[in-house]
């Protein structure tokens, strides 16, 4: 699998609970495809503290900088300093969460077969500009409630959180949807486009990040739109999964039902995410860190190794990624050695082994 592309650096952080259980053996993993990537552990979290005194120290800054991508690991808080810099930091505002269901993966469903969906879930507005306090603080600005026809003030005491959605924001993330759409057409998909808001309470918000997409629908006549209130998406999601090809949501949103999605196709544990901008992308699993299965050896690294497909991909190696997926897809297909999550009796340690095994026979 060896490539004569020019070597690309690869900033990646272990994590934390049981995360570093799948993120080494993931690197070492990646470290044999014999491609041309320069690999920089960050010494982040509790590691940072350790050798900086500090959880996200300039050196580790620095490393970030300089790479062409992060793999990261999954934080219960300690390295999240590290994650905040590369999501708003480094300007990733498009969120995709791949959502496929393959033979041996065990869904809820009775017949999972078809879904195979994009969710592209905006990263760094929404609620997620973390603006909260007491309400108070907004008593200067008289505002009153549309429905309730009562003045704000009047719900004291009580906290409130703002729900931005600006412009540009909203623009970008909806166009790189559109653009993503029209390249899954052009790979055979139904090159398909849905939306789901809340325009129909917040008009002023939602529905603003719906008239963009309105708008931006017209550049894309190849493109199918359709447009649902979030909740008869939610129902819709999870009565016809497969009737979706890439899906665009506000953030809170896309957080919650990107999760809704991976349940139906198999569980968080084959949950991966990449985390694009305009000249940057960080890859990482959508999930936890399972504090209580460390040291058990029993973690399922599929979302990782899904994540570290969707990182080979940005960096241009799309026929090491493809082995990888497909050597996951056989594992899964064969039944023999998946982990507890899935049905099967198999440690982490044999699942990669397993994976490794297949990439050998692939090359």
């Amino acid at each position: 699998m060896s490539t004569a592309r020019a070597t690309r650096k690869v900033a990646w952080a272990a994590g934390e609970d049981t995360s570093p259980e799948v993120m080494l053996p993931s690197i070492e993993l990646l470290g044999r495809l014999g491609l041309p990537i320069e690999w920089t552990r960050l010494q982040v979290g509790e590691d940072g503290q350790r050798a900086y005194g500090r959880r996200f120290p300039d050196a580790a800054r620095a490393a970030i900088d300089t790479s062409d991508a992060t793999f990261f690991g999954s934080t219960s808080g300690a390295s999240a300093p590290a994650l905040f810099y590369l999501r708003w930091g480094k300007g990733t505002y498009a969120n995709v969460r791949p959502v496929r269901w393959f033979p041996g993966v065990k869904s809820p469903l009775a017949d999972p077969k078809g879904i195979d969906m994009l969710i592209v879930r905006e990263n760094l507005e929404d609620m997620y500009v973390g603006i909260e306090g007491e309400v108070d603080e907004l008593a200067p600005l008289e505002l009153e409630s549309r429905y309730a026809r009562r003045s704000l003030s009047s719900y004291s005491p009580a906290r409130y959180a703002l729900k931005v959605l600006s412009e540009a924001g909203s623009r970008r993330v909806l166009r790189f949807s559109f653009e993503l759409a029209r390249r899954r057409k052009e790979q055979g998909f139904a090159g398909k486009l849905t939306l789901g808001t809340k325009h129909n309470m917040l008009p002023r918000s939602d529905g603003f990040f719906r008239e963009i997409a309105l708008e931006l629908a017209s550049d894309y006549p190849d493109i199918e739109f359709e447009s649902y209130i979030i909740d008869d998406f939610g129902q819709r999601l999870v009565t016809h999964p497969q009737d979706f090809d890439v899906v665009a949501l506000p953030n809170l949103y896309g957080d919650i039902f990107s999760d809704t999605a991976a349940g139906l196709a198999g569980g968080l544990g084959l949950a991966a995410s990449g985390c694009y901008g305009d000249d940057y992308a960080y890859f990482e699993s959508a999930h936890g860190t399972a504090p209580d299965l460390v040291g058990k050896n029993s973690v399922n690294p599929t979302a990782t190794l899904l994540s570290a497909a969707l990182l080979l991909d940005y960096l241009g190696f799309q026929s090491a990624s493809a082995a990888l997926r497909d050597a996951v897809e056989q594992v899964y297909r064969e039944a023999k050695c998946l982990t507890p999550d899935q049905g099967g009796t198999a440690t982490t340690e044999a699942f990669f082994s397993s994976i490794s095994d297949k990439l050998v026979g692939a090359d």
